[in-house]
């Protein structure tokens, strides 16, 4: 059928929900394009994504990490290189299962990511392919697009009493 599903609020297990649903499609053999905004490549899951059949994780090499710690200067190239991402990324789609567009929601919101060339593409997109977005405060846009929409909400994180991330649980 080929509905979208958006992962979105203040909460943890965003791209946790768009990770488990990447390796449930794989596992039914579907074909998983995988692909992250804002953020390294270096978490657990990533790497776990990789090893598995039909996967392809996609990710820019120079991705700069937060937008609030990126210069001018660095804010511009990652909208380049994150423009070419996205081509890139929605040509591999084009015969894909499944596509995850992790943290695209916050992309968009600070412009990295051009939102009405995205939902343009979303409301294109190939026949049956699934699509997830993921990421804070989605534009009524992109909440209106979306079949699933499926808030995170944070009652309580250990962050807030200066617990830092720990790998395998938060990365």
């Amino acid at each position: 059928m080929g509905l979208i599903h958006l992962y979105c609020g203040d909460g943890k297990g965003k791209t946790t929900a768009a990770v488990g649903l990447a390796v449930r499609a794989a596992g039914a053999g579907m074909r998983v394009v995988f692909t992250q905004f804002f953020k390294t490549g270096g978490s657990s899951e990533v790497r776990v994504l990789e090893q598995l059949d039909g996967v392809r994780v996609m990710r820019c090499k120079t991705s700069p990490g937060r937008f609030a710690n990126m210069t001018e200067e660095q804010r511009a190239q990652a909208r380049g290189d994150y423009r070419v991402l996205l081509d890139c990324t929605l040509e591999h789609a084009q015969n894909a299962g499944l596509l995850v567009l992790d943290e695209a929601v916050s992309a968009c919101n600070h412009g990295i990511l051009d939102e009405d060339r995205l939902v343009r593409w979303l409301e294109t997109r190939p026949k049956g392919l699934e699509a997830v977005l993921t990421g804070r405060n989605p534009s009524g846009r992109l909440l209106g697009l979306a079949d699933y929409v499926t808030e995170m909400k944070k009652l309580r994180h250990p962050y807030d009493r200066g617990v830092r991330a720990r790998a395998g649980i938060e990365f």
